[in-house]
């Protein structure tokens, strides 16, 4: 099956093609993808890698045995479960001394070995490279014969800045840029199933909380970053028009986010164990990259319904209790969106400072000790969002910083903004052209039997039928 050729090459104890030749010496497991004739087109039309570079090798060729731990080197980066990047980049390698690997190479006219071809995934399924560059946009890197080479060549293509030594590939990262903050669109896709799945489970849908459902879903349909998660939540609020939800309905029955997600795994919000960040620090990112997008005439409501969201259906205790404590000292309706986005900013960084003292306090209380609570952003992200001269812009919680406001306030719209949403439509390259257009404006001030949705539950029903 399909799925079996996908999972198996992926698998860190699968046969290596390229065999150490130290006697005696236990073998390294293999970080880059071992492809065959039988599953190349398959595992790269699957992946959920942006780009893939393949590496053609020979057993027999003593250079490739010599360029295999360099290039595992790089690979360990981008693939296998401790991956510090994983999901951006597929390594992957193939054998062309294997006999039903023979066409396979000369598909993609290996003139020499070992022979590395840059592109992305979806180029290299069912495609192919006829030795001219730029065709389905492939590229041969011919300037990395070192790990330092290779990864150089990466970050030019990219616009990047990873290192060989980089262990994690989180937030507070001293190389973070707007290009990894792009890759956060499936963090914030599976922070949205993750929400609704935790609801669902937890049986939180009752008659006093399915109104702030309904509405914290009608704001994810006008402004969620990833298209697939607009639809799946038009297809969920539509079931919720047709009929009450039931106690025992499952999670299972719902793709909020596309039949790809939940992926499993975390990227940009990835800690450095299975049990820290993942979630919350998914959830924070969905937030802020709804504040960014939402109207000023409807970020008074927007503040509502996130505030009701965190209030009725996070499961943290003292959490929810905390963020709306902040939510209940705003006396004054939000004039605009750029109120909101400074709003959010403003009690993350809040929240920041809370858990930064209680870490100080005591190392148990550290949620990720790879990854500590700070004041964001930081400097080398925005400096312009400090002021230098000792004076203040506006006012906020983080006290002893003099902030930047309307710096910060660009900063914001870019970072959670314009970046997520370029990726997000990279993202969804060759889904379904479908999309929801739902008013938000209106949508959030009436409630389920809003006659927007309703007429887009008819259109969506009467399709159904035909």
């Amino acid at each position: 099956s399909s799925a079996e050729a996908v999972e198996t090459p992926f698998s860190a104890r699968s046969r290596s093609i390229l065999r150490s030749t130290g006697d005696g010496e236990a073998e390294k497991p293999d970080y880059a993808v071992e492809l065959n004739a039988d599953n190349f087109d398959v595992v790269l039309k699957e992946t959920g890698a942006t780009y893939a570079i393949v590496g053609f090798f020979a057993q027999w060729c003593p250079h490739c045995r010599a360029y295999k731990p360099l290039y595992e080197k790089v690979a360990k980066l981008f693939n296998g479960e401790n991956a510090a990047y994983p999901g951006i980049i597929l390594m992957a390698k193939v054998d062309c001394a294997m006999k039903m690997n023979y066409k396979l190479c000369q598909k993609f006219s290996v003139p020499y070995l070992p022979f590395l071809l840059w592109g992305p995934s979806s180029g290299f399924a069912y495609g192919k490279w006829n030795g001219i560059e730029n065709s389905n946009e492939m590229h041969v890197i011919d300037h990395g014969k070192t790990s330092e080479q290779l990864l150089d060549w990466i970050n030019e293509q990219t616009n990047s800045s990873f290192v060989l030594d980089d262990k994690n590939y989180g937030q507070e990262s001293s190389s973070w840029n707007f290009v990894q903050i792009s890759r956060a669109i499936s963090d914030v896709e599976e922070a949205t199933h993750t929400a609704f799945d935790i609801i669902v489970r937890h049986k939180m849908i009752k008659s006093d909380t399915r109104a702030s459902l309904v509405k914290f879903l009608q704001l994810l349909v006008v402004h969620h970053p990833s298209r697939s998660c607009r639809k799946g939540t038009a297809e969920v609020l539509i079931d919720f028009d047709d009929r009450p939800f039931h106690e025992k309905e499952t999670i299972e029955s719902y793709e909020i986010c596309g039949k790809d997600v939940p992926r499993g795994s975390w990227v940009f919000c990835r800690g450095s164990r299975k049990d820290t960040r993942g979630y919350s620090c998914g959830l924070w990112i969905l937030l802020h990259s709804l504040s960014v997008r939402v109207n000023d005439g409807e970020a008074h409501m927007a503040f509502a319904t996130i505030c009701d969201f965190v209030r009725k259906f996070f499961i943290c205790e003292e959490c929810r209790r905390h963020f709306y404590e902040m939510c209940s000292s705003v006396d004054d309706p939000f004039e605009n969106g750029r109120d909101l986005v400074l709003w959010l900013w403003d009690a993350h960084n809040t929240v920041n400072e809370r858990l930064m003292e209680e870490e100080e306090s005591s190392p148990l209380a550290y949620d990720d000790p790879e990854f500590p609570k700070t004041i964001w952003p930081p400097k080398q992200l925005c400096a312009s969002c400090r002021n230098e001269d000792g004076s203040s812009i506006g006012n906020g919680s983080s006290s002893r910083i003099n902030w930047n406001r309307e710096a910060v306030y660009k900063f914001l719209v870019g970072f959670y903004g314009e970046k997520l949403v370029e990726e997000a439509k990279q993202h969804t390259t060759g889904r379904s052209s479908d999309s929801v257009m739902v008013p938000f404006a209106a949508a959030l001030a009436i409630a389920l039997g809003s006659c927007s949705f309703a007429a887009l539950a008819f259109y969506r029903r009467q399709r159904r039928r035909y």
